[in-house]
């Protein structure tokens, strides 16, 4: 079996889901609470190795973090899964006009699932963002083949070998390997494919998804920023602490991390010094805390690092916050200290690119109602943004827990942003906020929320649509 080639080896696996698939039929609902159940256990009984092969592949990785993001909350969503499947595998009703009413036509909608689904996963949550979309696949009665990222090798190699032991691979089968056998995975004509990581990378997918016009679903990176009012309902220190501590976990790889601020610029010390101060307070020491994740691989680093020194030679101010005066230059696990980058310029790779990483650039504002309809806009359209506070002085425009009606009308409603998080007060709320929050067109994998569950199960399922009685294959009456 090993003399296969990769390739070979998938198009074989593919056939056999496919016959399965065929030869079983609409999965019911035991079926699916049993590969749901198995999922959850493969993830609770291996928790230790999956954390352990994590830090391997980093170098340093954050246990009680993997724990949290990597088994614990996969976990949460598979039994929200279980306990609504019932739910969601009803037949809904729809209606009918009223000539074939009159007549007796009856309209529902029955879900169906599509298939085989694949799914390429990344390497920065490479458990919990394989997981999460074979959460949906399964509950939606589908099989799954699934390829993990080339950088995290070791949690790879056990993801496969665990899937093997939980599942047949009829089932789900896990394809690990480097950039020939993500080529061959993507070129695969599964019934849908998902896709989560850069964009640059993305490309690549769909034009080879394209060749056999398999239905894509992409959930790429971004760069979302965080806007400070005047009027913090809140301390500063407060806000200093949920941003240091959401931008430093895994190192600020995580996609919807703060990628950087609009702060008032009266208020530009005062900022960088609570920053100071928490970083000091969260990380008293960095290079031997096993909490603070190294950089995934020597390029991410470099690239880091030009980041860093590009802005640092177009004048950008740098402020390095290493509160032990660590020295990084000859650190063993690729380590990098926080940085605030002051006012880089619009054409900064930083400021163009997403970051990915322990970098914040501080931007500037005088006003934020003139400046939402030039700079402050074209930065933030199209990208999430997270507002700390009102954004304007207490008033009868301003109610707790909502941005004033100006804010709203000039700012928000025409930037077409993913999500939007107002009053963010602690960095677990913040999270909550971000994942729950509506997600954009362009990214429907975005909605991995208890609210929004239905709606990403409903991408792996086909739906028979309402007909007159007699008129198709497909009607249901």
């Amino acid at each position: 079996m090993n003399d296969v080639p990769p390739g070979e080896r998938m198009r074989q696996t593919l056939a056999r889901q496919r016959a399965a698939q065929r030869a079983e039929g609409v999965p019911d609902h035991r079926t699916r609470i049993d590969r749901l159940e198995r999922l959850a256990m493969l993830l609770r009984e291996n928790e230790a190795a999956l954390c352990e092969s994590l830090q391997a592949d980093f170098g340093q990785r954050s246990l009680s973090n993997a724990a949290m993001t990597e088994i614990a909350y996969p976990i949460s969503a598979i039994r929200y899964a279980q306990k609504h499947l019932r739910a969601w595998m009803k037949d809904e009703p729809r209606k009918v006009a009223l000539l074939p009413r009159l007549l007796g036509a009856r309209a529902r909608v029955r879900h169906q699932p599509l298939g085989v689904i694949g799914v390429i996963s990344p390497w920065n949550f490479p458990v919990n963002l394989a997981v999460a979309p074979l959460t949906d696949i399964l509950a939606a009665g589908n099989r799954a083949m699934v390829k993990p990222s080339e950088h995290t090798p070791r949690n790879s190699a056990l993801l496969a070998e665990l899937v093997a032991r939980y599942f047949s691979d009829e089932e789900v089968a896990v394809f690990p390997g480097g950039l020939e056998a993500g080529e061959a995975f993507a070129r695969l004509p599964f019934d849908h494919l998902v896709f989560t990581g850069a964009g640059s990378i993305a490309r690549h997918v769909a034009r080879a998804a394209s060749e056999n016009l398999v239905p894509l679903t992409l959930e790429l990176g971004g760069k979302s920023p965080v806007i400070v009012s005047r009027e913090l309902p809140f301390d500063l220190d407060r806000l200093a602490t949920c941003i240091i501590d959401f931008k430093m976990s895994n190192a600020g790889q995580i996609c919807i991390a703060p990628d950087y601020l609009f702060v008032p610029e009266e208020k530009l010390r005062e900022v960088i010094e609570a920053l100071r101060k928490a970083v000091t307070r969260l990380y008293p020491r960095l290079l031997e805390n096993p909490d603070y994740t190294a950089i995934i691989n020597e390029r991410h680093l470099a690239r880091l690092q030009g980041y860093r020194e590009a802005a640092a030679a177009s004048g950008a101010e740098i402020i390095e916050l290493n509160p032990a005066s660590e020295d990084f230059s000859h650190a063993a696990h690729r380590k990098m200290p926080p940085c605030l980058v002051i006012n880089p310029a619009d054409g900064e790779p930083i400021m163009r690119n997403e970051i990915f990483g322990p970098l914040l650039p501080i931007r500037t504002y005088r006003d934020i109602n003139e400046e939402s309809t030039s700079s402050m806009v074209r930065a933030i359209r199209s990208r999430s943004i997270i507002l700390a506070g009102p954004a304007a002085p207490s008033s009868s425009t301003c109610s707790p827990g909502r941005a004033p009606v100006g804010f709203r009308s000039t700012t928000l409603r025409p930037t077409p942003a993913a999500r939007i998080c107002l009053s963010v007060v602690s960095v677990r709320v913040a999270w909550a906020l971000i994942t729950v929050t509506t997600a954009s067109s362009a990214s429907p994998m975005r909605e991995r929320c208890t609210c929004s569950r239905r709606s990403t199960w409903r991408i792996f399922s086909a739906c028979a649509r309402p007909t007159a009685p007699g008129t198709g294959p497909s009607s249901i009456t």
